[in-house]
């Protein structure tokens, strides 16, 4: 779920969400390298660099990766993260405003940030920073929390109806796993600035986690982040509490969807 003004929250949780945010499997590299001839003598521009989740697997091609981060914890523990890399460097700044070279890099990315930038600014400044015949690949992780345990998705359920909901000033409402239908309109938006080559694709996995780890991961959802704190912790007591009570485990679903498109 994404609410507008709420990008500040990630870098105020810097180390946690760069240690529980999750990366991406291999296959959906594959495709974006695939796809984007990437090498040795190429540049790329990762937009929203966070913890650093997306880096590496395009680092490891030899190429050079400059990040643009909105967040200074993150650039620094990006930084650090990276040091080893002289081919890696950060801007701070948010993406629609920081100046760009023109029609200079082989490959833009974005991995669980581009929804964070203005649509109308963010698709034509990727279009003039790309070379004739680069790639944007934009891509994200949904995560679904699994409905396998009747008895903790209803205590959860009632949980965010007390705490989530109320908080929000919204009407509890059912969540259901990301589809190839909305995979396939957000890697249309692409055409309507000019894109070729349009294409997307999809990825699974499924992850365990403790109460307390839930807990944890909980904490790096900007909805989640932006509660008062006295309302977050109390709901957030009460989800790992019932992850104890109901089994001590809870399983994710994740969807990770890929759009690529290309300048001509």
């Amino acid at each position: 779920m994404v609410m507008e003004g709420l990008g500040w929250t990630f870098d105020t949780v810097a180390e946690t969400y760069e240690k529980l945010r999750p990366g991406y499997v291999k296959a959906l590299y594959d495709k974006v390298f695939q796809y984007s001839g990437l090498s040795e003598s190429s540049r790329a521009v990762e937009v929203g660099i966070g913890g650093g989740q997306a880096t590496l697997p395009v680092l490891q091609t030899g190429c050079a990766v400059t990040a643009v981060e909105p967040g200074t914890q993150f650039s620094a523990l990006c930084r650090e993260k990276f040091g080893a890399y002289p081919n890696f460097s950060v801007m701070v700044g948010k993406f629609e405003e920081v100046p760009m070279e023109e029609s200079a890099y082989d490959l833009i990315y974005s991995a669980s940030a581009f929804h964070w930038v203005p649509e109308a600014l963010g698709y034509p400044k990727v279009w003039a920073m790309l070379k004739s015949g680069g790639a944007f690949a934009r891509f994200a992780n949904h995560p679904f929390r699994g409905e396998d345990n009747a008895a903790l998705t209803e205590a959860l359920d009632r949980l965010y109806a007390d705490y989530y909901y109320p908080f929000y000033n919204r009407e509890p409402q059912k969540i259901t796993p990301y589809s190839e239908a909305e995979a396939a309109e957000r890697a249309e938006i692409a055409s309507a600035y000019g894109f070729t080559d349009i294409q997307y694709a999809l990825f699974y996995r499924t992850r365990v986690f403790s109460g307390r780890e839930y807990r944890l991961l909980l904490g790096t959802y900007s909805d989640h982040i932006a509660m008062d704190e006295p309302v977050r912790e109390e709901f957030f007591t009460k989800v790992e509490e019932a992850i104890d009570r109901y089994g001590g485990q809870i399983t994710v679903y994740d969807t990770m969807d890929l759009q690529l498109a290309r300048k001509p």
